[in-house]
This record gives C-alpha cells, structure tokens and sequence, in this order.
C-alpha cells in the first residue's frame, strides 16, 4: 500500500525558514512526479511546486519561486520543500501528492486540478507569525 508522510512542519515567525519532507512508501520504484501543495483555512487548495522522477525538471507556482526550492533522494524515497522568507501568508496546511501515472509530463499532471490524481499523505500545518 502506498503511503506518503509529510514532516516538518511549525511554527516560524515571518523570515524564517522550515524545510518540509515527504517520505514515501510502497512504491516499487520512485514515483513519477512529486508536488507539493498547500491550503489555507478558507481558501482552495493550491500547487506549490512539482518535480519529475530524477529531480532535473521542476516548475513552481509564480507565488513561491525564489523562495521555496523542491527537491528530491530517490535513495531515501523523499520529496523535500525548502521554503525560505516565509510570511504570513503562507500559513497553511502543507501536502504532497505523487503519482507513477501522471498521463503526460509532470507539469501538466501538477495543473491538472487543486488536488490531481494519485496518493497524498495527510498534511502537515505551517504557521508563519508576523
């Protein structure tokens, strides 16, 4: 059974830093494509971030590039968010979805809807203090 957990998430106050992993379990081999995407209290899910299967392909919401970096060690089956000059704002619950069967290229997969399909972990809260 395919099991994906999020880690790592807390309480910063605004310029702080947290790095989030998504550790996965029961795939027989690493997952296509990895995203990360986050929800606050009121508002629709949204995408942060995705990366392909050998990690040389990402692309990133226009609200977090330069800010959040997405990467990814096949070896330890993990999916890491860097997410750097946090703000308010960003305050959310954080999830990460993959997929072995994105039906095209990672991108498209990622854009597909707020929640495409494939196996998410449960969400991990990020709260940023001003």
């Amino acid at each position: 059974q395919v099991q994906l957990a999020e880690s790592g998430g807390g309480s910063v106050q605004a310029g702080g830093s947290l790095r989030l992993s998504c550790a996965a379990s029961g795939y027989s081999s690493s997952a296509e494509c990895v995203g990360w995407f986050r929800q606050a209290p009121g508002k629709e899910r949204e995408g942060i971030a995705v990366i392909s299967r050998s990690g040389g392909i990402t692309n990133y919401a226009e609200f977090v590039k330069g800010r959040f970096t997405i990467s990814r060690d096949n070896a330890k089956n993990t999916v890491y968010l860097q997410m750097n000059s946090l703000q308010p704002d960003d305050t959310a619950v954080y999830y990460c979805a993959a997929t072995i069967f994105p039906g095209g290229d990672c991108y498209t997969w990622f854009v597909s809807s707020r929640r495409p399909t494939g196996n998410w972990g449960q969400g991990t809260q990020v709260t940023v203090s001003s």
